[in-house]
């Protein structure tokens, strides 16, 4: 693994549970390939914010 993708894998995708974009990405090699997947998989979208910050950042993850 090359340090750009070590750097980006520790950058928060939701904010408000602090769950970096590394286990979204073990998620998705996992097989996981909806919003919502993800979300559950996660917890991702359950803080404070309801998914308002965080569902954007997984779409562009999805894509």
């Amino acid at each position: 693994m090359n340090q750009q993708k070590i750097i980006d894998g520790l950058k928060s995708v939701c904010l408000c549970k602090g769950i970096k974009k590394k286990a979204f990405l073990e998620h998705v090699e996992k097989g996981v390939n909806t919003v919502h997947g993800l979300k559950k998989a996660t917890g991702a979208g359950s803080g404070s914010c309801q998914g308002k910050r965080c569902t954007p950042r997984i779409e562009e993850i999805l894509k």
